[in-house]
Parts: C-alpha cells; structure tokens; sequence
C-alpha cells in the first residue's frame, strides 16, 4: 500500500470483516462525503456506527485539524464534540504486517482516545495517536512512552463490552 487512499479502502475492508466475522452485519458507506462514520455494525437491537482508521505508520492522526496556539486539550475536546455516544473507531495498523498476516485491530470509544491523547506527551496531550511511542530525549515528555492499551484489541470479548457501553450510555 502506497497511497492514503489505498490504507483507508485496505483498513475499512478489514474491520467490516471482523466486524462480519464476530456475527454483526455491516452496512458500507460509499462516496466522498461521509459523515462521522464508515461503517454501520447491527447485531439484533445493538448498532453502532463505526469509524474506520487506517495507519502504516504507527500512528492515527486524530486531531491535527482542530489544534490553534499549541492547546492539545482544546483541540482535543473539539474532536469529541463530533462524534456521537454510539461512535465506535476501528483502528487498522499495517506497520510491520506482511501481506500473508492481518493488521492489528483496534476497538474504542472516542471517550477513551481524548483520555489517551489528553495524557499522552507526559500530559501534554497530543493529536496523535500512536500505537507505540517512545518520546526522545528533545521532546518535552522524553523517557516517556506513550502505548495504547492491549484491552482495546479488537476480539469478541472487547466488542461486547464496547456494545453494552454504548447501550448503557
């Protein structure tokens, strides 16, 4: 994969058939302007909308459009006033992932990705959500490492707690 595009259209092919593998029927949303979601993942009265993002790099850069004058928590909490409570992200990573292996899935509420972003960088806060992230010596938050957390690996388990989460809310 070499474009954007072509990481988006391989990400979102992936998490609808995980999403189809764990029983849950997927409606795909064509065309070029979508609204906060990519995918639509029904099972009996449980549905939520689910965006898709896709990574090659380690990363998913999440809030880089709504950051003015280096306030990460600010731009932050913009991101969150655009997605509803029953918005899930499926977060797709390729990096380091051969063509014979499938990428590493990711479930989680736009609430637990502001907590993350909000303390990532030593507390900074950051528009970037890394799978892994070792911080430099130069950075402000050097010797840290930022690591998303293993409980939000995309399994059957983790898909019903984000369900009755979102049926909850």
């Amino acid at each position: 994969m070499k474009s954007s595009w072509q990481v988006a259209t391989a990400a979102e092919a992936f998490a609808a058939a995980q999403f189809a593998r764990c029983g849950w029927d997927i409606s795909v949303q064509y065309g070029a302007n979508q609204p906060e979601y990519d995918l639509v993942a029904v099972d009996g009265d449980k549905v939520m909308k689910i965006s898709v993002k896709g990574s090659k790099d380690g990363g998913w850069g999440l809030t880089q459009s709504f950051i003015r004058n280096a306030d990460y928590h600010g731009a932050i909490d913009a991101w969150l006033q655009k997605h509803t409570r029953k918005t899930v992200f499926c977060l797709v990573q390729f990096k380091g992932v051969t063509a014979t292996e499938l990428p590493r899935m990711y479930l989680a509420t736009p609430a637990e990705i502001g907590a993350w972003l909000k303390a990532a960088a030593a507390g900074r806060g950051d528009t970037i959500l890394y799978e892994r992230h070792v911080w430099s010596d130069r950075a402000r938050a050097a010797g840290t490492v930022d690591e998303i957390p293993g409980s939000w690996l995309f399994t059957e388990e983790r898909l019903g707690q984000i369900a009755a989460q979102i049926a909850i809310g």
